[in-house]
């Protein structure tokens, strides 16, 4: 049975789509119903039983220090800080800077911008029942379009029917957006590059050896990208 020591939450970006309320605040503090965003995904990560996380900072990076050391719903974590206030890594350099820190494999990464709500089965438990250690590099959750609220594109992956993935095709529509989460296996950042890079290298690299697999979420997934998706979310969230 495979298991999840640490989770990833991606909290670093410099939040410009949510501008201004990123003016004075990194955007995981950002409130959506209640709480801050970085919150919402430690609701989900707690469910799951992961006990250690660790989240990278950069914009207003003591803002958020002060949150993960300072309130009820971060203690109830081992947290460790991965510091990139000396430059921004992107997602990909950020997960390779961390990775000393983090436990276990395959790890758990999160991004701090979206909500996701579980179906019938927890997102995370489904992602460890399906993981397949032989097969896969990378395992990322996914949402149909169709229920993909509040996402403008057109799409990021076609899934085959093992669940093997391939980029969205040029002039298509891709029929799955990608949540944020997803499971990751070390060897997917070995020879990885020095410095800042997006984490579509190390899809690509799992892509080019067939071990790119996706799982579709049964549940719901919100895109808060914006000042204006938030009271969408909200009106959503209240309504179950």
């Amino acid at each position: 049975m495979t298991r999840i020591d640490s989770a990833m939450v991606m909290a670093a970006g410099l939040g410009k789509r949510m501008r201004p309320l990123t003016a004075t605040r990194p955007k995981p503090l950002v409130r959506v119903a209640g709480k801050p965003l970085i919150d919402h995904a430690f609701d989900r990560i707690e469910e799951a039983g992961i006990g250690h996380v660790v989240v990278n900072v950069h914009y207003l990076a003591d803002a958020l220090e002060a949150h993960l050391v300072g309130t009820e719903k971060a203690r109830q974590f081992e947290i460790s800080v991965s510091d990139e206030r000396a430059q921004l890594l992107e997602t990909g350099g950020g997960l390779v800077k961390a990775a000393p820190l983090l436990r276990g494999d395959p790890i758990l990464c999160a991004n701090s911008d979206n909500i996701w709500t579980d179906g019938p089965v927890n997102a995370i438990e489904m992602l460890r029942r399906r993981w397949d250690d032989a097969a896969m590099d990378a395992l990322l959750l996914l949402v149909p379009q169709a229920r993909a609220t509040g996402h403008s594109g057109r799409g990021d992956f076609h899934m085959d029917k093992v669940g093997r993935l391939e980029r969205r095709r040029a002039g298509r529509i891709a029929p799955f957006v990608f949540t944020g989460v997803q499971l990751l296996s070390r060897r997917l950042l070995e020879g990885a590059p020095d410095g800042p890079f997006s984490t579509n290298i190390l899809w690509d690299k799992a892509i080019a050896a067939g071990r790119l697999f996706g799982l579709s979420h049964n549940g719901r997934w919100f895109d808060v990208g914006t000042p204006g998706a938030i009271a969408r979310v909200e009106a959503e969230l209240a309504d179950g």
